[in-house]
């Protein structure tokens, strides 16, 4: 997407990975806690034995999430600092979480995740607007999954949240993610049909949808996503 490079989104997410840390703690805001994981949670559906890939995962938090279900997990960031920080935070965790630094818009990085087993499941919790290119992040996450796994993610909706008066063209912004943050960071708009459509394009079908809103009001603030991968036929 044109306009901001993955190196400015990096320079912004390092600036602020302390500060992150510090207000996601061990297991996450109220925001997190309350409109993303429960959703993503009920479609993700960990089991123990369950391997899991976690999508720019931050501090860790949802991994340690996945791990207490009985979860192994692989964890990756883009930010050295983040990767770092969430690797102190869930030393408790370091027998079921593998973290790495790994930049989710490069093929290549993606794949060198694949491990001795496919991934049963994959998920990412509100990533997608931070990343600049999502086209390799599923085209790869397709081939490290086992068949019929999952891919769940959340992300900020559309439709609603968005400092611009574009909804169908593809952009770019700065903005913050949570109050008094060192630098704002970059979001990247996408529309539900790019982002279902880059779904479709490899090979996932959508069985699972929901819409969350932060406290009583009507208008969602995230959209939270079931990609199941097809099935080969005689597979």
């Amino acid at each position: 997407m044109a306009g901001y490079t993955v190196a400015e989104s990096l320079k912004a997410w390092e600036a602020n990975a302390e500060f992150w840390d510090a207000q996601m703690g061990d297991c996450s805001n109220r925001f997190h806690r309350e409109v993303v994981r429960p959703k993503v949670s009920r479609l993700l559906d960990l089991q123990p034995g369950d391997f899991v890939l976690d999508i720019a995962c931050g501090n860790g938090n949802y991994s340690a999430y996945a791990a207490q279900a009985g979860a192994r997990v692989v964890a990756f960031d883009y930010s050295p600092r983040m990767i770092a920080l969430a690797k102190k935070r869930r030393q408790k965790y370091a027998g079921r979480i593998e973290f790495c630094v790994v930049d989710a818009t490069k093929a290549d990085e993606i794949l060198s995740l694949q491990r001795e087993t496919p991934y049963t499941k994959a998920v990412s919790c509100m990533a997608l607007m931070d990343i600049a290119d999502i086209a390799p992040l599923f085209a790869c996450v397709s081939k490290l999954l086992a068949e019929d796994g999952i891919f769940v993610f959340a992300t900020q909706h559309p439709c609603f949240v968005t400092l611009t008066e574009k909804y169908l063209t593809p952009h770019s912004y700065y903005d913050i993610a949570i109050e008094g943050q060192p630098l704002q960071q970059c979001y990247y708009h996408r529309s539900l049909q790019d982002i279902f459509q880059v779904c479709f394009e490899n090979g996932f079908v959508i069985d699972g949808f929901y819409e969350e809103a932060y406290g009583e009001k009507e208008k969602p603030d995230v959209v939270i996503v079931r990609a199941r991968k097809e099935r080969r036929a005689g597979a």
